[in-house]
Order: C-alpha cells, then sequence, then structure tokens
C-alpha cells in the first residue's frame, strides 16, 4: 500500500488529537466535526413524519475497474469511517464502494421511532437506485450482518455474494433474554461511562487490540453526549438493541441461496441482551464461531472460516489475512 494510501486508510483509527481534533468539545449527533476517510454524501429519506438523511461514502476504484460495486454495511457500536482498511483493500482491487450509515447511526439522521432491518433494507436498496447500481457484492459486520440477511432474503436478485463478518443474529436472542423495558435500555446505557463503555468493548468483543485503536470510537460517544440532541441519540441507539433483540435472522440464514462466506474471530463470544440473561442461559450464549460454522453446513452455498486468537473486529484485529479471504471469496464469485 503507498504511504498516502496507508495514511487514509489509518485516519479514522488515530486518536483525536493525533488528527488535530478537540477530544473535549461535544459532537453533534450526526458526528458534525468528526473527519471521514472519504467526502460524505447525503440522500434524503423520510422517516417517523420527518425528513431524514442517510450519510454514505462512495469511492471510486483506485486500480483497473472491474465493473463491480461492494457495499459495506456497519456494525452498531461503530460509525462507517472504521471500514477505511476494507475500503482501500477493495478499491485497491478495482471494486467501487459504497459504505453507508444507516439511520440512527454516524452521519445520518437520528429517528425517534421504532428500527426494523426491513426498513434499513428498504432504505439501503433506494441508496442503490439512487446511485443506479443493480447488483452489489455486500461485506457486512456484527449488526451489519443481520440487515445483509434481510437484505439477501429480500432482495436476492441485488446481491451477488455475501461476506458476513462476525455477523450477529447466529442465535435466536429472545430464547435466552427476556424482554427488558425501554427505560431500563436508557438508564443502562446513560449511565456507562467512558471507561466502563472502553471495557465493554474490549472485553465483551474479546479483541486483541491496543486500547489506543478503540479510542476514537470511546471518544465520539462522549463527545456525543454533550449534544443538545443527545437524548435523541441515545433513545435512536436503544432502538437499535430492540431490533436486534426482537427481530432474529438466524431461522432465514439456511434459506439463503447467495454464495456466503462467514468469516469468524475464534474468540468472540459476544452475544447482545447476554448481560439480562439468567446465568445458566448467559453461559451458552455467544458461541459464534460453531454457530457460523453450522449454519454454513446447511446452506446452499455457504462456508465459514475461523481466525483464531480473533475476536469480533476481525477487518482491524487481522487485516491482511481478513483482506486476503474476502478479496479471494469475492474475486472467485
Amino acid at each position: 500500500m503507498r504511504p498516502a494510501t496507508l495514511l487514509l486508510a489509518l485516519l479514522p483509527l488515530l486518536p483525536m488529537a493525533a488528527r488535530g481534533q478537540d477530544a473535549t468539545q461535544p459532537l453533534g449527533i450526526g458526528l458534525e466535526g468528526f473527519a471521514y476517510p472519504y467526502p460524505v454524501r447525503f440522500l434524503a429519506l423520510s422517516r417517523d413524519g420527518e425528513a431524514q438523511r442517510l450519510a454514505y461514502m462512495d469511492v471510486a476504484p483506485t486500480a483497473a475497474a472491474n465493473g463491480r460495486t461492494a457495499l459495506l454495511l456497519h456494525g452498531r457500536n461503530f460509525p462507517a469511517s472504521y471500514w477505511a482498511p476494507v475500503i482501500a483493500a477493495l478499491s485497491g482491487a478495482g471494486y467501487r464502494v459504497v459504505v453507508p450509515d444507516q439511520l440512527g447511526f454516524g452521519k445520518s439522521a437520528k429517528p425517534v421511532g421504532p428500527f426494523s432491518f426491513d426498513r434499513m433494507a428498504a432504505d439501503t436498496l433506494g441508496l442503490l437506485d439512487s446511485l443506479g447500481l443493480r447488483r452489489v457484492d455486500v461485506v457486512a459486520h456484527s449488526m451489519g450482518g443481520m440487515l445483509a440477511v434481510r437484505l439477501a432474503r429480500t432482495a436476492p436478485d441485488r446481491v451477488n455474494s455475501l461476506v458476513l463478518e462476525a455477523p450477529l443474529g447466529l442465535e435466536d436472542y429472545r430464547f435466552s433474554v427476556p424482554p427488558v423495558d425501554n427505560d431500563t435500555l436508557l438508564r443502562r446505557e446513560g449511565e456507562l461511562t467512558a471507561a466502563a463503555y472502553r471495557k465493554q468493548l474490549m472485553t465483551s468483543y474479546a479483541l486483541s487490540l491496543p486500547e489506543s485503536a478503540i479510542a476514537p470510537f470511546v471518544e465520539v460517544r462522549e463527545r456525543v453526549k454533550g449534544a443538545g440532541e443527545y437524548p435523541r441519540w441515545l433513545q435512536s441507539f436503544v432502538n437499535s438493541y430492540t431490533m436486534i433483540w426482537g427481530q432474529p435472522v438466524v431461522h432465514e440464514i439456511p434459506l439463503l441461496h447467495v454464495p456466503t462466506l462467514f468469516i469468524m474471530g475464534a474468540a468472540d463470544r459476544n452475544a447482545p441482551g447476554k448481560p439480562y440473561a439468567p446465568p445458566e442461559l448467559a453461559a451458552k450464549m455467544g458461541r459464534n464461531a460453531e454457530n457460523a460454522q453450522a449454519l454454513a453446513a446447511r446452506m446452499r452455498d455457504g462456508k465459514a472460516i475461523v481466525f483464531e486468537g480473533i475476536g469480533h473486529l476481525v477487518h482491524m484485529e487481522a487485516t491482511e489475512r481478513f483482506d486476503a479471504a474476502m478479496l479471494d471469496f469475492l474475486n472467485g464469485h
């Protein structure tokens, strides 16, 4: 990778102080003032009777174009900027790369009504339509994996192949976790300090990264607390948990006909809602690598690979191995 390209890829992973940003200043809930690695555009949408904006990056190939487009779908705790190393790998292999922030996340608007994967899939298809993209390859992480499954089920003719990086939804969380009321979720999320959030990311995700690598995500969350619309951000974030808990996709995964590759970290035992589950059930949750392998075996065209010693952020923890596995799979389809 050329030095300039490497710097661009690593920009979102550097602490804000190293990029000349004041980590003490509040951010708007649309992350105004937080740099993304590529220009951000917006698609006008409507939700809850309000005008909304869907933010996205649209990155051209940096090598000879292969005529294909990769769509990247982010996880719940991360803005789309964390895809920078993957964008660099894909664009360097000739792919156009489209990278949205779903409504409720990153630089996109924050609706306060209930979320659904069906609505997110419709928004994503709307974005593809606006860009004239009929068919894409999808790379999705964590919560984005659940969205990718619903997208591929809703519009299988629009998805050429599917890479699921440490996806959520490999089990039905309702079987282990009881419903949690909105007030409790708001209180628990609102009380989470920077130190507690940092520990949650490092331990729940079993990350092999240094804490400095996730510092930008912790800083963003802390700075958003100073925004005048922080209560709106908090409600929107809580609604995404309710969606993940109450809208399982595990029962749909074996029905996918799209060629699918699971890329899993062997150490990843993340399972949303685990702290609310009875101890005897919580102990059985989050067997993600094993679940991915079992599901892949039931699919028409599914495959799972597992990286030992790696947690939930595979593309950041094992970047070169992730890129190689992803490109080998995409180029083979």
